[in-house]
């Protein structure tokens, strides 16, 4: 497999003259040819390319399918030093039988024919007048180009370390897809040969099936569908390449071109691979399928170092674009307050409190506390919020404090900690000018005691700040801020919890709440639990401590919900934020991402309940279960070595 298991793939959509074959292979040479100077492993061509898919009742005539062999034969002779797979479609006779079929060759020869399963018979359809099923068929081997190949849809290939199967433009619009056995039975990818026409509506729909398929089969999915120079008597071919991973879209030919166009992409094997080991359902289809075995055929093209990464690779990957991200924003905010909602009414309770600091964190808990408040009809006043100053408290983050618990209407509730701390490092004998993890937790800790018996005195429950990313870093302090009654933010990233914050300011808030939360939006994200400077600015950045939530995030979602290891998730670190961070920057935080989340699953095994929104959570009781001692050697190693 390629480097990181990263294989490159394509999608050709070459010009047509319908029953012209020599000047169509003509034109699937150039594709292929392109291909193979471009590092692609296979690339797809669309259904009956040799000779046009719009020959119509000229299928019927030897001629046709007698020319599409040679030129076939020609183009194998042409592209045997090419190292390219490349699969491409033309009309095969089986004995009686003509198939619309897809040849998969390899530096000369014909690895395996594959015919097309449902053959389309309505509408501007007539497939069936020329074609012969594979159902009908039956399978076996095939005569083509002088070579004697296997036939039929039971055929797997492999190259590159890729396994893939093919099936041809109607069989996707089955309801049970050839691809679906084809990836129960190891198929990586899927290459799709196609000639679907071009009519209002039809292409959002063939991406949405493109997408749903790839994704129900956790596999990479290659569409070429044939374009310009098809007949256009009933119908026009817009031309249309598109290349998905596991739902995700890669790549997309432009339509209605008129030139050959090479659509690329790289498909990320191990990643698909990863899922389906972890989906249940999928292993236990695969375990039914196997009863059945397919054949392999192996190409012998070995694979080769991957020297560059032309998809895109987000550098937050939590966080959505476009309109997504409104649309998950909502999502989130509703599963938030929808959770707290159902534990208040379980528990008949009335009110929440929640310490509130100015910071990103204990914002977005209250704007769920609010949101929740108002969906159950009960008065924000059964909101306590309460700020408790401390030695590193910042007047920019206690007034903020304060303007938002009176923007959002609840009661607000003022404790000074210091004294009590005082009294606390006397009772244990610590030195207040010894500013170590005692100095600070005790600050922690003190809060949570306060916020505890604040609960216990009004009859509700403490609704946790902390969130996904802490936890995962064990930023918390044990029995502190790591403990609450409901922890609403336990399932979001730190990179998400600003881009709510701020979706909140936009929807779901007033001017005066808005302006608030656009000052804390840009407020150092800090614990303050150590002194401000001399200029009364935060002096305890948490970013400079253990690192930025960019990187910390995007550690995380690539180890937990891709289980990659760290030399990959370096790489794709690398590519994905360019400039921003060098190598040496992204190694020294990856080394401390692993070190950190090995050595605080401690906190992470005995954490509150709260809602999973997303695709990573790290709930005990959930998604993520992992001895407190597990050793961290193998992946500090590794994060190490990486270069």
């Amino acid at each position: 497999m390629n480097h990181y298991g990263f294989v490159k793939v394509a999608a050709g959509i070459p010009l047509v003259k319908p029953a012209d074959c020599a000047y169509n292979a003509a034109q699937a040479e150039e594709l292929v040819r392109r291909a193979a100077d471009e590092g692609v492993r296979v690339v797809v061509l669309p259904e009956l390319c040799l000779t046009g898919y719009t020959c119509g009742d000229l299928f019927s005539k030897p001629l046709l399918a007698d020319a599409a062999e040679r030129v076939l034969g020609a183009l194998l002779r042409r592209t045997e030093n090419a190292d390219v797979v490349f699969i491409v479609g033309l009309p095969v006779r089986a004995g009686a039988a003509l198939l619309n079929a897809a040849a998969v060759c390899y530096r000369g020869e014909i690895l395996g024919v594959v015919p097309k399963t449902y053959l389309p018979n309505y509408r501007e359809f007539y497939e069936q007048r020329w074609f012969t099923s594979s159902l009908e068929w039956g399978g076996g081997e095939a005569e083509l180009c002088g070579q004697t190949v296997p036939a039929g849809t039971d055929l797997l290939f492999e190259a590159s370390g890729m396994k893939f199967g093919v099936e041809i433009c109607e069989d996707l619009w089955a309801v049970v897809p050839p691809s679906s056995r084809a990836a129960l039975q190891g198929a990586d990818v899927i290459f799709n040969l196609s000639a679907s026409n071009a009519l209002a509506g039809k292409h959002a729909y063939v991406r949405e099936l493109v997408a749903q398929q790839s994704a129900r089969c956790r596999c990479g999915y290659v569409y070429a569908s044939c374009g310009f120079g098809e007949s256009t008597t009933d119908v026009v071919f817009a031309g249309n390449a598109l290349i998905y991973e596991n739902g995700i879209p890669l790549a997309f030919s432009e339509r209605f071109f008129l030139q050959n166009q090479l659509v690329c992409a790289e498909i990320d094997v191990e990643r698909l691979r990863n899922d389906r080991a972890e989906n249940t359902t999928f292993r236990s289809d695969s375990a039914y399928e196997a009863s059945e075995p397919y054949e392999v055929i192996a190409s012998g093209q070995p694979p080769i170092p991957l020297v560059t990464l032309s998809r895109f690779v987000s550098p937050t990957p939590f966080v959505p674009k476009g309109s997504l991200l409104n649309d998950n924003c909502q999502e989130i905010f509703n599963i938030q307050a929808t959770g707290l909602a159902t534990r208040l009414l379980h528990a008949h309770i009335q009110t929440v409190t929640l310490g509130i600091s100015g910071g990103l964190d204990s914002t977005l808990a209250l704007l769920v506390c609010a949101k929740t408040f108002d969906k159950l009809g009960l008065p924000r006043k059964n909101i306590i919020g309460v700020t408790m100053p401390g030695f590193g408290t910042t007047d920019r983050t206690y007034q903020n404090a304060l303007l938002l618990m009176k923007s959002l209407g609840i009661t607000m509730r003022e404790v000074d900690i210091k004294k009590a701390c005082r009294q606390h490092f006397a009772d244990i004998g610590h030195d207040e000018k010894q500013k170590d993890v005692t100095y600070e937790n005790t600050q922690a800790r003190e809060r949570t005691q306060i916020l505890m018996d604040i609960a216990n005195q009004t009859g509700g429950i403490v609704v946790g700040t902390g969130d996904l990313s802490e936890l995962a870093l064990g930023w918390a302090t044990y029995n502190g801020d790591h403990m609450s009654m409901y922890g609403v933010n336990a399932g979001v990233p730190k990179t998400l919890v600003r881009f709510l914050v701020a979706w909140a300011a936009a929807h779901e808030t007033g001017k005066k709440t808005q302006a608030v939360l656009n000052d804390i939006l840009d407020t150092p994200i800090s614990p303050e639990l150590l002194p401000a400077d001399g200029k009364g600015r935060i002096a305890q950045k948490t970013e400079d401590l253990v690192g930025p939530y960019e990187l910390h995030d995007f550690f995380l979602y690539y180890f937990l919900r891709c289980g990659f290891g760290p030399a990959k998730i370096y790489f794709l670190a690398k590519h994905a934020f360019g400039k921003k961070f060098t190598a040496a920057v992204i190694k020294k935080w990856l080394k401390v991402f692993f070190r950190r989340f090995f050595a605080q699953q401690f906190k992470r095994s005995c954490l509150p309940d709260g809602p999973k929104v997303g695709s990573v959570a790290l709930s005990p009781r959930g998604d993520w279960r992992m001895p407190s001692d597990a050793s961290a050697d193998a992946w500090i190693a590794e994060a190490e070595n990486v270069h």
